[in-house]
């Protein structure tokens, strides 16, 4: 972190103080033991799991497993932010809130899985010991790229985990998914109002931080196993894909920081902001040849 970095997180030390005290009065508590059908549970000794157990159709674990998976990783995320951010004062307050909000979210999803047998128990561990061996790594970016990134992840995270629990078509489930969409757009609002401030305080560098994680994100859950295919199944079933990435996601919330409206940049800052807008344009692109392509598989296999 260079000395600019630090200058800069001191400065918005009120700003963060101010959005996690507004976070706590609108956050609600949530119990996850409540939104588990513990009376559905079996031992698994004595009746071994087996996959007409499940009332998930395929596409629906696979989303709820690399939700699920992708969840698991808390501690490297926990890293990360604590590293960028630190743990004292405004700070460290909210990276210990975010971290106790985050940790109930695989503890949740794990216990409904398992009580109602939705996946293979044997494959979903397998797939935590790898995806928490790997962890995650943000690569040494500066606090202004992780303000940019968590928002447009926490964002996507949220609509991905409700739209997994609408196509689950199970009533609880949508409940839990639900649930644990709210905390990730409260997580996302108090990132977005924090990138919101850095654009007042130093816009040309929040500017090229905001281009570098439009241009190069990356779901943190891309080191799950086969996740290219796993993704592909969930993009063919718009739980989430580049259309919703495009329209749900990096639009808005450009267009809520009025990103292409902002003035006083330089040149560097103008550069990249064009970078984005084309970068936008191939993304619309690429999402109507996505859609086109997922419409010609759905004929075929008609």
């Amino acid at each position: 972190m260079t000395a600019t970095d630090m200058d800069l997180l001191r400065e918005l030390e009120p700003v963060v103080e101010e959005n996690v005290n507004r976070h706590l009065g609108l956050a609600t508590e949530w119990l996850p033991h409540e939104y588990v059908p513990w009376s559905l549970g079996r031992d698994f000794d004595t009746t071994p799991w087996e996959p007409s157990q499940s009332k998930l159709e395929e596409v629906a674990q696979t989303a709820f497993e690399v939700n699920l998976l992708t969840e698991d990783n808390l501690p490297s995320y926990h890293h990360e932010i604590a590293t960028a951010f630190g743990r004292d004062g405004a700070w460290g307050a909210w990276v210990g809130r975010w971290t106790a909000e985050e940790a109930r979210h695989s503890m949740a999803m794990r216990d409904y899985l398992l009580v109602t047998r939705g996946v293979d128990p044997a494959e979903l561990e397998r797939g935590r010991m790898h995806q928490m061996t790997l962890g995650y790594r943000s690569g040494g970016k500066s606090p202004l790229r992780i303000m940019a990134y968590v928002t447009f992840q926490e964002l996507a995270t949220r609509i991905s985990h409700r739209n997994t629990g609408r196509y689950t078509q199970d009533e609880k489930a949508d409940k839990l998914l639900a649930r644990i969409a709210a905390d990730e757009n409260l997580h996302m609002i108090f990132y977005r109002n924090l990138v919101g401030a850095a654009l007042e305080l130093a816009p040309s560098r929040m500017v090229q931080a905001i281009r570098d994680e439009v241009i190069g994100f990356e779901m943190p859950g891309t080191g799950i196993r086969d996740f290219r295919s796993k993704a592909r199944r969930i993009a063919d079933a718009a739980i989430y894909d580049l259309r919703i990435h495009h329209d749900e996601v990096v639009t808005p919330v450009l267009r809520h920081w009025r990103f292409f409206d902002l003035e006083g940049l330089d040149g560097d800052a103008e550069k990249a902001r064009n970078e984005v807008s084309e970068y936008l344009g191939a993304l619309d692109a690429l999402a109507n040849h996505q859609a086109e392509k997922r419409a010609a598989r759905l004929a075929a296999n008609a």
